[in-house]
């Protein structure tokens, strides 16, 4: 019976692949045992337990870049998340530890070498985050989504899987008449879909509001706006709150009928994010946060930008154009199918599967 910790979180790019992974561990091994550990107060200390899965946190996060007290709180924070994690680690006695990227990840992954456990990581972006780089010398396996990685991990560890999908957006695709019903949309109007994450994005949601006018003005569309769980109280009561066409949601939930009902998305460019939109065949306007190690989400979009899959706007810009982008890409259907068609070409449906095949095989090399 393998017993499987995986660590890591901080964002749902980092939870929903590895919640992904455990889905497809429990599929291919049902009698896995699985914990996860997470950073305490994150998004993945609400969306494991609602997965069905267990999972103990960490006090820790990261290095703020701007200046606060909470920086000192650091060093503290992270002796105390490495006892914490000799606890965990020991108690669970894994065959394999599971690295996802994130703050928690670090403190974990560290122990399960020390004590001669097996680590697998599974590195989402084009660029990977410190603690990955520091931990893939360690490393059994580097699970990687993106070509020319072997500048950052050993070339003979690494293995290109893709990025997993959240299983409820692989496997519950609908006709778009089915999703837009579903959501108590208008069959006869285009949807756009806004989100920037599971938190929000500020620069995004300024944008929609700067273009209010424009959106009110457009009575053949419908607006599914999801403003995250740090802007919804400034946004629930604003200027598009209450308009008939105009849907403005914390968090989408039901992210697999939100997809399929949209005929243009306007969002970042995590890997996830990506992910789905090329498992799915959406025609985008990403707009790439530059609050990110190394600009990586340029990185990311640009990949797909220089194959006809879809639309950068810079995040500078994205307040000045944003209605006249969607609107130019609602108008153009033939452009919109170009990019539906090719941003597939990126599409990775069997990541999960590829994952889990490394992890399993960790296990088995463990045990002989």
């Amino acid at each position: 019976m393998p017993r499987i910790i995986i660590s890591g979180g901080g964002t749902g790019g980092h939870i929903f692949p590895a919640i992904a992974i455990a889905d497809e561990l429990k599929a291919q091994s049902p009698d896995t045992e699985i914990l996860f550990v997470g950073a305490s107060g994150k998004i993945e200390m609400d969306k494991v337990p609602q997965a069905g899965y267990k999972i103990i946190g960490l006090n820790i996060a990261g290095f703020q870049r701007r200046w606060t007290y909470k920086n000192l709180l650091l060093p503290f924070m992270l002796v105390g998340s490495m006892a914490k994690a000799v606890f965990i680690v020991k108690r669970f006695n894994p065959d394999v530890v599971v690295g996802v990227g994130g703050y928690a990840s670090g403190p974990v992954l560290k122990i399960a070498d020390l004590l001669g456990i097996p680590v697998v990581i599974q590195e989402q972006n084009s660029y990977p985050g410190i603690t990955n780089r520091v931990l893939a010398r360690k490393a059994d396996r580097i699970c990687v989504a993106y070509d020319n990685m072997d500048k950052f991990f050993p070339k003979s560890k690494m293995v290109f899987t893709g990025n997993p999908v959240r299983k409820n957006i692989l496997e519950n695709r609908k006709e778009k008449y089915i999703a837009k019903q579903a959501l108590g949309l208008d069959q006869n109007k285009k949807t756009i879909l806004v989100f920037g994450g599971s938190l929000g994005a500020r620069t995004i949601n300024e944008a929609v509001l700067a273009h209010a006018d424009a959106w009110s003005a457009m009575e053949d569309v419908t607006l599914i706006w999801q403003v995250g769980r740090l802007y919804y109280n400034q946004y629930k009561n604003g200027p598009l709150s209450g308009k008939k066409d105009i849907k403005i949601v914390s968090f989408i939930e039901d992210m697999d009928l939100a997809y399929s009902a949209a005929d243009v998305v306007v969002c970042r460019a995590g890997a996830l994010t990506i992910s789905e939109l090329a498992v799915l065949g959406k025609a985008a306007v990403l707009v790439p946060s530059p609050n990110v190690a190394e600009d990586h989400q340029t990185k990311n979009a640009m990949a797909l930008v220089k194959n006809n899959a879809a639309v950068l706007v810079r995040d500078s810009e994205i307040g000045k154009v944003m209605a006249e982008e969607v609107r130019a890409l609602l108008n153009d259907e033939i452009r919109r199918h170009d990019l539906q068609k090719n941003i597939t070409h990126f599409a990775r449906p069997d990541a999960a599967k590829l994952i889990v095949k490394e992890i399993l095989a960790s296990c088995k090399n463990k045990a002989l």
